[in-house]
Order: structure tokens, then C-alpha cells, then sequence
């Protein structure tokens, strides 16, 4: 019997390296004994009508560590991908009293799984590589991630090099603007803004735009701990960072200027407007995700 399972298992990765089950599927060859090979499910919810962009993101990197694995000079029928989707295994959902997707979980060739055994996607993301990491945590089994070539990135940066490198030589004549104090500082301020907002987290965590409940399709753009954060949590703070500096240069702008009195009454009111406000919110952000801190500023 394991040697028609092993059979069967190997015979579908040849074909795709992620194994699609459905209820009866998982219950023959991942629940039912006897098994001496590991198998990674991603529970995911992939149809249209289930409007999970997340299952999307996190379904491109889990093909791309299943075909890692299926064609490096180190497979062995040890571990198998596999994915079930809540259209075609709602059984399976029910009977593992799951309620949110994609959730990935390592079923060990012997026992039952631990805690541990499910992927703490919140925490550290569904990029290929987080993902490669876990695995190797708990099956022993090593896998280098190969991602297909990208172009799109030195593309870009080709392009822009050749904006900038257009511009200049149209106005080789003229390359005061270079020297303009406010265009290094309007360039340092976006940096600045882009980096504390947290991109370079995103970069290299990969977390999800957002977190859909596939039960209640409420969605949270915040994440609710301090260890993680959404894609979208930081386009929010970048957004609530720029409005307050905003309200902070047209405070100094209303302090400074020439303009007449009125308008700079206009401004002060304004800046200060904005930096309460989007302070405000900042700091209700902060206090969702470290629960316990005691502090608010107009809205708690």
C-alpha cells in the first residue's frame, strides 16, 4: 500500500509539483497510514467569487518553492506539495476546524502535526524563501529557491537612467536646477518617508497586501501584532507621514513667509490641523498593535 501511495504521489509531482486534493484525496494519502514521507498543504481559496487576492500572491511563491524542489538534483519522495482549495475540499476545512486561508501546514511522516508545524503566516510572510526556511525546520530538507528571471526590475531602472540621462542632455546648457536645494530636499524627504513607512520590511518579508476572513470577508489592512505588518498597513502610515509633514512645513512656512497675514493665519491653521489629526491616528495605529500601551491623542 505505501509503495502505491509513494507511487501514485511521485507519478502526479512529475506532472505538477504542487498536487491538488481534494477531500477524498487527503484523506487516502495524508491522513490514512501507513505514510513515511512529509507532506506541505497550502489551504488556500483561490476562485474568483472568493475574492482572495492574498491566496493569489501566496500561491505564485508556494509554485515557485514546490518547483524548486521538484527539479533540484536533491528531490526525493520525502516531501510533497500539495494544496487544497476551499471549493474542491470544504470538508477538509471543516475537519481541521479551519476558518481563514492560505494557511500552510507541514502533516510529518509519523504523528500528528504541532503547532509549530503551521506556518506562522502573519509573522513571517509568504515569501518562497521564508517558506523554504520553514520547511527545512521541520523535514531536515533543504531547498534553494530559483525564481524564474525577472526583467521588469533592471528594465525600469534602465529606463529611468535614460529619463534622467535625456533630461540632462537637453538642458546641458542649463543644469542650475541640479543645484536647487528644494529638489534634494523634496528627494530626501521621499526617501525618508518611504523608508520609515516600512517598504524595506515588505521587500524583504514579503507580507501580504491585506488579511481576508473567508467566513465574514471582513478585511484588516493593520495587522494586530507587533511582529508583523500588511502592505497596506504601510501605504497608510507613508500617507498619515505625509500628511504631517505637510502640516509641519505649512507651519513654517506661516511662521517665515512674506505672504499676507491672512493667508498665513490660513496655513497656521491648517498645518496645525494636520499634524493633530494625522498624529492622531498615527498613534492609534501604534496603539493597536502594541495592546497594553497606555497613551492616545484625540482618538484612542
Amino acid at each position: 500500500v505505501l509503495l502505491l501511495k509513494v507511487g501514485q504521489l511521485m507519478d502526479w509531482t512529475g506532472k505538477r509539483s504542487v498536487i491538488r486534493m481534494n477531500g477524498e484525496k487527503f484523506r487516502r494519502f495524508v491522513k490514512a497510514p501507513p505514510r513515511n514521507y512529509s507532506v506541505i498543504i497550502m489551504f488556500t481559496a483561490l476562485q474568483p467569487q472568493r475574492q482572495c487576492g492574498v491566496c493569489k500572491q501566496a500561491d505564485e511563491e508556494y509554485q515557485i518553492l514546490a518547483n524548486s524542489w521538484r527539479y533540484s538534483n536533491a528531490f526525493t519522495n520525502r516531501v510533497f506539495f500539495a494544496t487544497v482549495d476551499f471549493d474542491e475540499g470544504s470538508d477538509v476545512f471543516q475537519m481541521l476546524n479551519m476558518n481563514s486561508a492560505p494557511t500552510f501546514i507541514h502533516f510529518p511522516a509519523k504523528g500528528k502535526p504541532k503547532k509549530s508545524d503551521t506556518y506562522e503566516l502573519q509573522v513571517r510572510g509568504f515569501a518562497a524563501e521564508q517558506l523554504a526556511r520553514w520547511v527545512g525546520d521541520r523535514t531536515d530538507v533543504q531547498i534553494r529557491v530559483i525564481r524564474p528571471p525577472n526583467y521588469a526590475g533592471p528594465l525600469m531602472l534602465g529606463f529611468l537612467l535614460a529619463v534622467i540621462g535625456g533630461l540632462a542632455y537637453l538642458r546641458r546648457n542649463n543644469l542650475e536646477f541640479l543645484y536647487n536645494r528644494n529638489v534634494w530636499a523634496f528627494s530626501a524627504l521621499c526617501f525618508c518617508l518611504i523608508m520609515t513607512s516600512g517598504q524595506m520590511w515588505n521587500h524583504i518579508r514579503g507580507p501580504p497586501y491585506a488579511h481576508k476572513n473567508p467566513n465574514t470577508g471582513q478585511v484588516s489592512y493593520i495587522h494586530g501584532s507587533s511582529q508583523a505588518q500588511f502592505v497596506a498597513e504601510t501605504h497608510i502610515v507613508l500617507l498619515f507621514n505625509c500628511a504631517v509633514t505637510l502640516g509641519m512645513v505649512l507651519l513654517h512656512e506661516a511662521a517665515t513667509s512674506d505672504m499676507d497675514i491672512g493667508k498665513r493665519k490660513i496655513m497656521c491653521i491648517g498645518g496645525i490641523c494636520l499634524v493633530m489629526l494625522f498624529f492622531s491616528w498615527l498613534l492609534s495605529i501604534f496603539r493597536a498593535k502594541y495592546h497594553g500601551y497606555p497613551y492616545s491623542f484625540l482618538m484612542s
